[in-house]
């Protein structure tokens, strides 16, 4: 069995969506998820974009540094923890909103940026009355392939739902890029974003008329039940790891809120945190492994007791005896209606 060696360098997409593997079709699926595809079972618009293909947005162009795709058995270990902690509050004046909107054929057109592999749509799609038609965005059709498969095809009034891919990276967006569409949605991006690239988030969703729904970005608080004295020191230093290269990490929450609020948006947020225990311990132990390995890079001073107190940690959740809430917040942002009236 081929070895998968992660690097500190990864550590805060650890962190964000999991452990980055190298394609291997000689590897084994994680459990539960199909093996990985061939040209001939990859859906329609999931590969490389070719004449009369439409291409998806772009956020920012792929580099030969870019890390590989990051691994769905981690998205998957992750989705019951994103799905209870997503904020249902949302949905009261989302659902308002969504119904004032005129009919379209085939529903509501719904953008999932940096879909992964779509636990977004099968959270948000279930709980939407109407016809919906999502048009999901990732760069790896590896990802998007799981997605179109796993998606719902019903929502909460037993109407149709139905799906395209596009595949290509997310940023630099503009309104044509989303023209039509009734909804943005995207989990765990703004954190990951530039406050050049909200900025354009923003413009785009304003240009375009459409409302955004943006979960679970990290809010930069982790409560533990047990305190340590090292927690506020090794959050300290994941928070700066994030902020690197003139990422926003912590910070993309407020400066979301202002750049939507420039554009006569209404922004509502609500707090969106995993409450990890025994259930989820294969979860914490995986990003305590990439919490602790992002706060080392960015202070390697911290290394020695680092790893003491991560074998501990560790040691704890093994036991069942951890418990800790990792702050996130969730973002809704309702453009001004075109009859002058607010949300």
């Amino acid at each position: 069995m081929r070895k998968t060696t992660i690097t500190t360098s990864a550590a805060s997409d650890i962190q964000r969506r999991g452990p980055v593997t190298p394609v291997d079709t000689n590897a084994k699926p994680a459990a539960g998820i199909p093996a990985q595809p061939t040209h001939r079972d990859v859906k329609p618009g999931a590969g490389p974009v070719g004449p009369g293909e439409r291409g998806t947005v772009r956020l920012r162009e792929a580099g030969p540094d870019d890390p590989p795709r990051y691994a769905p058995d981690w998205l998957e270990l992750r989705e019951g923890a994103d799905a209870a902690a997503r904020a249902v509050e949302l949905l009261v004046p989302l659902r308002a909103r969504l119904a004032e909107l005129p009919g379209k054929p085939g529903g509501h057109v719904i953008h999932d940026l940096g879909c992964g592999t779509g636990s977004m749509g099968r959270w948000l799609a279930p709980r939407l009355d109407g016809a919906q038609h999502w048009v999901l965005h990732d760069r790896d059709p590896y990802l998007l392939h799981f997605a179109a498969v796993a998606s719902p095809r019903a929502a909460a009034d037993g109407s149709h739902v139905t799906v395209e891919t596009r595949r290509g990276d997310v940023a630099r967006l503009t309104a044509d890029a989303l023209a039509g569409a009734s909804l943005v949605t995207a989990s765990a991006l703004l954190d990951v974003l530039t406050r050049e690239e909200v900025d354009a988030l923003a413009t785009a969703c304003a240009g375009a008329g459409s409302p955004a729904l943006l979960t679970l970005s990290v809010a930069g608080r982790v409560e533990f039940g047990t305190p340590d004295p090292l927690d506020g020191d090794i959050a300290d230093a994941f928070n700066a790891h994030q902020r690197r290269a003139g990422l926003l990490g912590p910070d993309a929450v407020t400066a979301a809120c202002e750049a939507f609020d420039q554009r006569g948006a209404t922004v509502r947020v609500h707090p969106s945190a995993w409450h990890l225990g025994p259930v989820e311990a294969p979860l914490t132990a995986e990003w305590l492994r990439g919490w602790v390995a992002a706060a080392v890079e960015e202070r390697p001073a911290l290394k020695s007791r680092a790893d003491a107190y991560l074998a501990e940690r560790l040691e704890a959740c093994a036991a069942g005896e951890l418990r800790v809430e990792v702050h996130h917040s969730d973002l809704l942002s309702l453009p001004r209606p075109t009859d002058g009236t607010t949300s």
